[in-house]
């Protein structure tokens, strides 16, 4: 290295001091920070001056980069007062990065100083038996916090608070309870989890923070189950007379307690009888025991008991109620008229209960039997309505007489008589008949191409298939249009010479005279 310039003599005694050889990189250094020194003495006003050296030395190395030269270094008139400008300058330079140090230092003291704090408040959980529950604590701040007289940190622990009982602390299950487990994700969560839960983990819990004093949080674990229909304790299928009581019981179990109501299977309602209040009807009854007085036949049917506390599924329990009576038969038709030949249908609504047997009977006690003549049917309209009915085809004058429907069943029998009788189909007489032949065959072709008669003399005329009849007497008129309107109606004998007369007398004047037309 050569030194040259003013700064040769300072740069010496620099060497002289050091004894070794100066590194090239250290010395760039330090003359920068000698240069940044004595821009901030110039700026507050300082009244050190400095000499500035007129030299400068340049050194190139392998590389080409250029370095400072060390003449830059301030004078000073001793070694000992270049060592002690170096090593201050050293310290100025380092005096921002302490700082620093000191700042990150008291941020992370003050960052550990956080007491721990419930992020989220611990929910309440309910749950069905037989299935999993969890709770859920949210903790901030817990890993940096050490307990008060302890180099520990603080910890998580679960416990149930009803029975005092400590469950888990950190992840580790204290109670022995293989159906409890405790998760943690590292960061802030922890988890409590209960598999299969039963009635007896119905309770408080609590999450604690062993902090000074100790913090913590609760919830309330809400254990239901669905209801059940208690079959040894309620009622069965029942079977009453006919005016008589039924009391259908029906019980369940569940938790919350059940609540149970009563409807018809067929959506009609339910007749409840109250003493003095009467009657009451209603679609739905609420109550364990469903009360029936003076049982009706229109009450016999199925019952549905429900059962529901608000947790699903809800169940339900069919009873069936029997009303029994005696039967009874309904007759529509007691008398029945039927051409021979032709088919007829006797008609019986027969109503009993139990079910009854039903059949049909001649009026002599000859049972009859179903064949090609004789067809039997029951068709059933309720629990105890029956339409019975038998269908006679081709009648002939032996089926003609009485006919016997008959119920019977446990309690009692009952019949209905029908009566069936030949009808005759009505036919014309030979006198209306006879008196048709005669209006035919008395005109003339004139007259019967007569197409309209003047309506003006219609009081002096009578029409009749194109035909004018003038001075006919009052009576005569009334016998052809009675004949001619009904033909069923017999008509006694009649004096035809009158009409005859007429008759011709008419042709006579229709043969003198000009034909009118209208």
């Amino acid at each position: 290295m050569t030194i040259t310039g003013e700064g040769s003599r300072s740069a010496s005694r620099w060497w002289c001091c050091t004894q070794k050889a100066p590194n090239h990189h250290q010395l760039a250094r330090d003359s920068r920070k000698r240069t940044r020194h004595r821009t901030t003495h110039k700026r507050r006003g300082s009244a050190m001056k400095r000499t500035k050296t007129a030299a400068t030395t340049t050194t190139t190395r392998s590389e080409g980069t250029v370095v400072p030269s060390i003449l830059e270094l301030p004078p000073t008139d001793s070694c000992s007062h270049t060592s002690f400008n170096y090593k201050f300058y050293r310290y100025q330079y380092l005096r921002p990065v302490a700082i620093l140090y000191i700042a990150l230092a008291v941020i992370l003291a003050n960052v550990s100083a956080f007491e721990p704090d419930f992020v989220y408040p611990l929910e309440n959980v309910t749950v069905a038996k037989g299935r999993d529950a969890t709770f859920t604590c949210v903790v901030n701040n817990l890993g940096g916090y050490r307990v008060s007289g302890e180099a520990t940190p603080a910890r998580v622990a679960w416990i149930k608070a009803d029975a005092k009982a400590i469950l888990a602390i950190h992840e580790h299950v204290i109670t022995n309870n293989g159906r409890l487990s405790v998760t943690h994700n590292d960061y802030n969560t922890w988890t409590l989890v209960i598999r299969n839960v039963k009635m007896e983990d119905r309770g408080v819990y609590m999450c604690q923070v062993n902090t000074d004093p100790m913090k913590m949080q609760t919830a309330f674990l809400e254990v239901v189950i669905p209801p059940d229909i208690i079959y040894e304790e309620t009622s069965g299928d029942m079977m009453v007379p006919e005016g008589g009581s039924a009391k259908l019981i029906c019980k369940a179990r569940g938790y919350p307690k059940p609540k149970i109501v009563w409807r018809r299977e067929d959506g009609r309602e339910i007749i409840a009888r109250n003493g003095t209040h009467g009657k009451m009807k209603a679609t739905i009854v609420e109550g364990e025991m469903l009360s029936l007085t003076k049982v009706t036949r229109s009450e016999m049917g199925a019952y549905m008991c429900i059962a529901s506390n608000g947790v699903p599924p809800s169940v339900s329990k069919r009873l069936k109620l029997q009303v029994h009576f005696h039967p009874l038969i309904q007759v529509p038709n007691q008398l029945v008229g039927a051409p021979l030949g032709t088919d007829v249908t006797l008609i019986c609504n027969v109503e009993a209960s139990p079910k009854a047997i039903n059949y049909w009977q001649r009026e002599n006690g000859e049972m009859i039997i179903s064949n090609e003549r004789y067809l039997m049917n029951e068709n059933e309209s309720s629990m105890y309505a029956v339409q019975m009915t038998l269908v006679i085809r081709k009648l002939h004058k032996s089926d003609m007489g009485g006919y016997k429907c008959i119920s019977k069943n446990s309690i009692g029998d009952a019949e209905g008589t029908i009566r069936l009788y030949e009808m005759e189909l009505q036919k014309k007489t030979k006198s209306a008949h006879r008196v048709n032949s005669v209006e035919d065959t008395s005109g003339n072709d004139e007259i019967n191409s007569t197409p309209n008669i003047d309506q003006s003399d219609e009081s002096n005329k009578i029409h009749k298939n194109g035909r004018l009849y003038k001075g006919l007497q009052a009576g005569e008129h009334d016998l052809i249009s009675s004949s001619t309107s009904d033909a069923s109606v017999r008509v006694g004998p009649v004096n035809l010479w009158p009409l005859v007369v007429g008759a011709l007398a008419l042709a006579l004047t229709h043969s003198n005279t000009p034909r009118v037309r209208c």
